[in-house]
């Protein structure tokens, strides 16, 4: 693949394969591959759903699947010289995007979580997830991703008082899905989703005690996008700047 045709995106904007297709002939290839792949993702947040998914297949890679790990190589062929940038905040408040892609698996109709969490204007913490159960709406896909995001920023928030840095005010979480955000202020929502674990009221409790604020964001506007889907070239580089994922290559 030293010698391939970069492409602008790590995933193509098609559905995922199904689990008919032909295995792969060389299994051993794949995962060599694709564990390799786990330690340019620490420095590569543009990676990591496509990491994911690849990961999903690890037991029986079809000739699909290989195909979507030449993807991955050919996007980064292109984007050698990209990685994570960290710069001088000059705020040291926390504030974090989570995101969902409801019933997004054709083959089990589980959601997949994903999260960005910044410490001022720095990404600090990422993830790209699918849920372990599936979801019965939209709402409670993202109330999920939301859990994810808030169980994240407590470890952060504790790690910055041991260290003595953090601010003391409250970390704001932002979510582009109205009802999950109903859901963590207001407790008589509840009643209509008793399908709901009850460790997922965990992040109402945070937004109660006053260590939360969840806000409503825009889909237009919600970074976590990024770690949820596939999506097209302009949305996916836009999304991928505003990550501070960008060229270490110094301008000429």
């Amino acid at each position: 693949m030293v010698d391939c045709k970069p492409l602008s995106t790590p995933a193509s904007v098609t559905k995922l394969v199904t689990p008919t297709d032909e295995l792969f002939d060389n299994p051993t290839q794949y995962l060599r591959i694709v564990g390799a792949l786990q330690y340019l993702t620490i420095t590569r947040p543009d990676l990591a759903f496509s990491f994911n998914r690849l990961c999903q297949h690890m037991h029986s890679p079809t000739t699909e699947h290989w195909g979507l790990v030449k993807r991955v190589l050919r996007y980064i062929k292109g984007t050698l010289d990209y990685g994570l940038q960290l710069t001088p905040s000059s705020s040291s408040g926390i504030h974090a995007f989570s995101d969902s892609d409801w019933a997004g698996c054709p083959i089990d109709r589980k959601s997949t979580s994903g999260f960005a969490v910044f410490l001022g204007t720095n990404l600090i913490s990422w993830l790209s997830k699918k849920q372990r159960t599936v979801a019965r709406s939209s709402t409670e896909a993202e109330y999920k991703a939301l859990v994810d995001v808030s169980a994240e920023v407590t470890w952060v928030v504790s790690l910055l008082r041991e260290l003595g840095l953090y601010s003391g005010g409250p970390a704001t979480l932002w979510c582009d899905n109205l009802g999950a955000t109903y859901l963590c202020a207001n407790p008589v929502f509840h009643a209509r989703t008793k399908h709901v674990k009850i460790d997922y009221h965990f992040v109402r409790d945070k937004v109660a005690s006053g260590e939360f604020v969840v806000n409503y964001v825009s889909t237009t506007d919600q970074l976590a996008d990024i770690f949820t889907k596939p999506l097209s070239t302009p949305r996916f580089t836009a999304l991928r700047d505003k990550l501070n994922v960008v060229s270490t290559t110094p301008c000429a």
